[in-house]
């Protein structure tokens, strides 16, 4: 991911697969829809039963946060690298400019780990179903995240997510395509995410809710 947006997603594939311009940006279209609609569509109750059924082992229930990192991971590899490139470049960074924009970059990711580290990283890389599964008992998921970048804002993740995208120093069509779906996504993806996290704390995350900004990060406490 980081070294296709440092290329501008001039990396792809899908023109060596013989996919012409008409069909590369279907293809383009298809690579952008399919990440947020298969992410969410998971944590759904149909797409849960799903991914029990695709764990492996025999151990659904256990292994369940495991495979949904699985097919996160692949589709974003999905999209990056079957890109089909449009060719068009805007802009590239040069100069004590572009230093700057490599640091910005650079910031955004930093960010982007911090905020996966303080939702807790055995769940964010599924390191806890493998963990749980080697212990024999059951997913230890955490508390609700309130401190670190949690208390800054309710989404650091999807904020930091959509930083990564935007602050990416090669400019191009091909990017700004990209940054517009998913940082629509980034923005009102998260709200299930949130019914689900009232459903499960109930006031405890109602008044967190209510002291803590939605999406953009509050320098001040």
């Amino acid at each position: 991911m980081a070294y296709a947006l440092l290329a501008g997603l001039q990396i792809g594939i899908g023109a060596r697969l013989g996919l012409g311009d008409a069909a590369g940006r279907v293809a383009n279209l298809l690579l952008v829809l399919q990440f947020p609609l298969v992410h969410s569509g998971l944590l759904s109750g149909r797409g849960r039963r799903w991914l029990v059924r695709l764990s492996p082992f025999g151990h659904g229930s256990t292994l369940a946060i495991s495979t949904y990192v699985v097919i996160g991971s692949l589709q974003l590899l999905a999209a990056f690298w079957l890109w089909t490139p449009s060719g068009t470049v805007w802009h590239e960074p040069t100069g004590i400019a572009g230093v700057y924009q490599y640091a910005l970059f650079a910031a955004a990711w930093l960010f982007l780990i911090k905020a996966l580290a303080d939702a807790g990283l055995a769940v964010q890389s599924g390191a806890a179903g493998w963990w749980a599964l080697l212990r024999n008992r059951a997913v230890d998921y955490g508390p609700m995240p309130t401190t670190g970048l949690f208390a800054r804002c309710r989404q650091p993740i999807y904020f930091g997510f959509a930083a990564v995208l935007w602050t990416a120093p090669t400019w191009s069509p091909d990017w700004l395509f990209l940054c517009i779906g998913w940082s629509a996504y980034c923005v009102l993806g998260p709200r299930l995410k949130e019914a689900r996290w009232e459903g499960l704390f109930g006031e405890h995350f109602r008044a967190y809710r209510t002291g803590v900004p939605y999406f953009v990060p509050r320098i001040r406490r």
